[in-house]
């Protein structure tokens, strides 16, 4: 496997070429594709350490009411949750179901251009209605009784990636008139070099998590809220 190192952020063309390396195939097995959508159950987490995969979690509170829920989303189709100095994704990334794209990540020295393709986008809220938006009028919805607004995707690493696995992102407004970031991720080493350093890759995981929670915490508060 060839690994795509610079002493430059990637720039497009080179994280273009290292898509292409990839082939647009996933690196781990079709049984778990999808497997980080939704709510992960006990028995689901049994199921992907039986398979060898290590979960992660973080869930940030970002705040109440449905402004805070769209302007959250937006956050996340910008990818400013990747907006950390060391780490980026190109914010003109459509975040469409099968779209491929790279997680450029800066460790010690060079940085590092990694594959992956989304693999689903789930934008609902009650009665199936999309991302919260009352059916012909654009307007957000609060729903009703337990049922919750959210928007959330997820993408699986190809071949190429040092790791093999999925990570979702999402923002979830609930019957509290909470809204929440999450991210929910399952991984385990493809490559020797995470193999070797899985250690310091899973506490990698963790801080790329609360830096993320608070790169998003700081773009909202950056912004004006809608009247």
């Amino acid at each position: 496997m060839v690994l795509f190192l610079s002493w430059r952020p990637p720039s497009p063309q080179r994280q273009k070429a290292c898509v292409d390396a990839s082939g647009g195939a996933f690196n781990y097995d079709a049984h778990y594709r999808g497997a980080s959508e939704g709510a992960a159950s006990d028995e689901a987490e049994a199921a992907l350490a039986r398979g060898g995969f290590h979960v992660n979690r973080a869930r940030v509170l970002l705040g109440s009411g449905a402004d805070t829920f769209r302007r959250a989303k937006s956050a996340l189709c910008a990818w400013r949750h990747f907006r950390l100095g060391w780490a980026f994704v190109e914010e003109e990334t459509p975040v469409e179901k099968g779209t491929k794209f790279c997680v450029c990540v800066k460790e010690i020295l060079p940085w590092m251009a990694m594959p992956l393709q989304i693999a689903y986008v789930a934008d609902a809220s009650s009665g199936g209605e999309s991302a919260g938006l009352a059916s012909g009028t654009g307007e957000l919805r609060r729903p009703s009784g337990n049922s919750k607004a959210s928007f959330s995707f997820g993408s699986g690493t190809l071949r190429g990636h040092l790791l093999a696995g999925e990570e979702r992102f999402s923002v979830e407004w609930d019957d509290n008139d909470q809204v929440f970031y999450e991210i929910f991720s399952f991984s385990k080493p493809a490559h020797m070099l995470s193999a070797i350093g899985y250690p310091y890759v899973r506490l990698r995981q963790k801080h790329f998590a609360q830096e993320s929670g608070r790169a998003i915490l700081k773009h909202l508060a950056s912004e004006k809220p809608t009247e």
